[in-house]
């Protein structure tokens, strides 16, 4: 648990049920409030669809001296993938805030679990990822979770990668009783977040299971014999194999003959910005400068009004020592019991900027990016960055699809490394003080390469006075797709978007230098005094899963004049002592 921050820390006055009223101290990341109830009690049945499908349902309730409390209380719900959900009391050690929800019971809330359609214990067929199809299952979840005799009517939702793309197409639905949603790591935008920069470079396909993999969760109340658990188990074998999908995917528009849709947009929470705002409903993000969907949050809070963020050191859906409970019940408790928590006067954004001095490290902000940052250009010069424009020849490389990276993590906490010969290094002098790097470095290249198209990828590295090497953040871009255009969503300033349709892909021409113009995803990071910053570009990544482009190409980057390319790195002035 946090012991400092670097913010106001703030007072609340904590309304009981009751007209007596109690304090408490409440501020960002703390929020302690005596328990009510002494534990849980779990039930769950199945509770039938429009289309005759059955959702799984497993529901919490508060409990004192062991027996189920009676009366209404607000509920909060997590639309993901089964019921067996891992608790706080699970195998394991550390476990995220977002697995930690039930404790929630304690304070006067119902928790439900609900398995999506085609997943888990539920019946029916997967038919995309986060369809239209789940979607109204969710606005019929959350009004008959309202209408329930132990709900007080008031429902929030909550999820974090797939079940935070969930939470958000909840939102997309305006069911009447939604009242709050917290969601972490999920995508804006499915084309953006899963083909960043046209590439398909992300572990996000989702679970492919067999029928005895689906037979081994634990089946509802009443289903001891699993006669329904073996129907859901075959009937999940005929859910769309979404790797399939996806591959068969490559342009923004592209149409997949699988679920007869242009899904990237069926599956948007970006494609339904407009009922998000017409619903207003309070939404609080949850990121990690570690996680690979991190852009994806601060774009949904440019695009929603009132929306809350947070992002640590951490990698997908961590939460690390941060008491993110403490903060998810705090929101909770504000919209959905009414008690000022002091949430509400707290800035709009939270963020850790990594290597800062202890006790310093939490920074508050209302605006994205900050009002300080002042963007430095730097030039790319043969092996060095440079203030001025550079002189050097081109230098040319082939992308290497063998490259490894021991120690990077497998699915959703894997991470970009830094491996030293596979594309070009440009490193700039030793610093000579600490500098800050916060908000959203730009790359700008020119580069050709001998066959129609490359992959093109740029990472901003820390060198340590030793030569140890750490990827701060990085970029990427499909050479063939690098026409730009104007985004139909907010944006960070100057960061350029990419339509990508099939029609605006513009295939290279051997040994012909184009201007590509990708943004690296946002980051906070304090540079050492005697760190070196440097840019490497490479042809391939490690997380690669499914190469379109056949033979590794020969890459050539240009340095002159003519074709100067550059990063352009958001500075952060120092705050005079």
């Amino acid at each position: 648990m946090m012991k400092s921050l670097s913010v106001s820390l703030l007072a609340a006055t904590l309304l009981c049920g009751t007209a007596q009223a109690q304090t408490a101290p409440a501020s960002f990341g703390h929020y302690q409030p005596a328990a009510t109830y002494d534990g849980m009690v779990s039930t769950s049945r199945y509770v039938e669809m429009r289309d005759g499908v059955k959702l799984a349902i497993r529901v919490d309730r508060p409990t004192k001296d062991g027996k189920p409390v009676d009366g209404r209380f607000p509920v909060i719900w997590h639309h993901t993938l089964s019921i067996s959900q891992q608790t706080a009391d699970g195998a394991g050690g550390r476990v995220s805030g977002f697995r930690q929800v039930q404790d929630l019971t304690r304070y006067g809330y119902i928790v439900v679990q609900v398995a999506r359609r085609g997943n888990g214990q539920s019946t029916g067929v997967r038919r995309g990822y986060h369809d239209r199809n789940e979607a109204q299952d969710a606005f019929d979840m959350t009004q008959w979770l309202a209408a329930q005799p132990w709900s007080d009517g008031k429902v929030g939702v909550y999820g974090c990668s797939n079940t935070g793309d969930a939470a958000m197409h909840v939102m997309t639905m305006r069911p009447p009783a939604l009242k709050a949603v917290f969601a972490g790591c999920f995508s804006w935008n499915k084309y953006d977040a899963f083909r960043r920069g046209g590439i398909f470079a992300q572990w996000g396909t989702g679970p492919t299971r067999t029928v005895e993999d689906d037979m081994k969760v634990s089946p509802v109340d009443g289903d001891e014999r699993k006669i329904v658990l073996r129907q859901a188990a075959e009937e999940h074998q005929l859910s769309t194999p979404l790797f399939d999908m996806w591959k068969q995917l490559p342009y923004r528009d592209s149409w997949s003959s699988l679920v007869a849709s242009r899904f990237w947009a069926e599956g948007s929470a970006s494609s339904y910005a407009d009922q998000i705002r017409l619903g207003a409903v309070p939404l609080y993000i949850q990121g990690g400068w570690r996680d690979e969907l991190r852009d994806q949050g601060f774009i949904a809070h440019a695009n929603i009004p009132g929306s809350r963020l947070v992002i640590g050191p951490w990698k997908h859906c961590n939460s690390d020592d941060f008491a993110l409970l403490e903060e998810m019940h705090r929101f909770y408790d504000r919209h959905l019991k009414g008690i000022d928590t002091g949430i509400d006067r707290d800035a709009p954004i939270h963020y850790f900027t990594v290597n800062a001095a202890p006790g310093t490290e939490w920074r508050a902000s209302a605006d994205w990016p900050l009002k300080q940052t002042r963007m430095q250009r730097l030039f790319l010069d043969g092996t060095r960055l440079s203030e001025k424009a550079g002189r050097s020849k081109p230098l040319t490389f082939t992308a290497d699809y063998t490259v490894k990276c021991p120690g990077a993590g497998e699915g959703s906490q894997v991470q970009p490394c830094h491996v030293a010969g596979s594309g070009a290094s440009l490193s700039g002098a030793p610093l000579a003080a600490d500098t800050e790097v916060t908000g959203n470095a730009l790359a700008d290249l020119w580069i050709s390469a001998d066959q129609s198209d490359a992959n093109v990828f740029a990472y901003l590295e820390d060198v340590a006075p030793d030569g140890t090497v750490q990827v701060v953040t990085e970029g990427r871009l499909k050479a063939s797709l690098r026409k730009e255009a104007q985004a139909p969503w907010a944006m960070p300033p100057g960061v350029p978007w990419h339509r990508s349709y099939q029609e605006d892909a513009q295939p290279l021409k051997a040994g012909e230098p184009v201007r590509l113009r990708f943004d690296m995803m946002p980051t906070s990071w304090l540079f050492r005094k005697g760190h070196r910053m440097q840019i490497t570009v490479t042809g391939s990544d490690h997380r690669e899963r499914a190469r379109d482009i056949a033979a590794p190409p020969r890459i050539t980057v240009y340095f002159d004049r003519a074709h100067p390319s550059t990063v352009s790195l958001p500075i952060i002035p120092a705050t005079p002592n």
